[in-house]
């Protein structure tokens, strides 16, 4: 079986892209631990038709049902479940995304703050060694923003900030989102035909 990867959606704008890379993640047959903030739902409500259910047992079955899979494939998890696998090194999966990303999730993840599982699992996942890409959402960046991405990245997280590129033409959103979701899934080593390879 393979491991998991896990999803973590925090309450910045643009939920569309880890929507989007859940969608791809089932297809490709990816196992996925799924973590959603609560700002994550409400910010959902506002930029999109998805109304994320509040309690963990009813928004499992709701996304088992959006995407046509079952809690094997895709398993939620509260945010203060502290029981669940990638709250520790002997469970945790082998990357982590949090996609989008806040800013106050960048600090908390950059100081080991650990104020809920999203918190821990990248905790962990930083300790392990494992992959741990962030998608901050925020323009423009401040310093105490360009400092914490800094410091993640010397310890070998993977900082991506959702800037979608133009050289291919893109034609619609769902193009621009496509365009970032590669990027994520080509460092999760999962194949796609999101976008052509660059010079193929």
């Amino acid at each position: 079986m393979k491991e998991f990867v896990t999803v973590a959606i925090t309450g910045a704008s643009g939920i569309q892209y880890s929507m989007r890379l859940i969608e791809c993640l089932v297809k490709a047959k990816q196992p996925i631990y799924l973590l959603i903030s609560k700002p994550a739902k409400v910010v959902a409500a506002m930029e999109t038709d998805w109304t994320f259910p509040s309690k963990t047992e009813t928004l499992q079955n709701y996304l088992n049902t959006l995407f046509d899979t079952d809690e094997s494939q895709l398993k939620v998890f509260g945010l203060e479940q502290w029981a669940a696998p990638v709250a520790s090194g002997t469970g945790i999966s082998r990357a982590m995304v949090v996609c989008p990303c806040t800013t106050g999730t960048l600090a908390s993840i950059a100081t080991g703050q650990c104020n809920n599982l999203i918190d821990r699992a990248a905790d962990v996942s930083i300790k392990e060694r494992k992959k741990l890409i962030l998608l901050p959402r925020e323009m423009p960046f401040s310093d105490i923003h360009l400092e914490n991405m800094l410091k993640l990245s010397r310890m070998g997280c993977t900082i991506m900030p959702p800037n979608p590129g133009f050289y291919y033409r893109p034609e619609s959103i769902d193009d621009l989102v496509d365009f970032v979701v590669a990027r994520i899934l080509d460092h999760l080593d999962i194949e796609h035909k999101l976008i052509p390879k660059w010079g193929c």
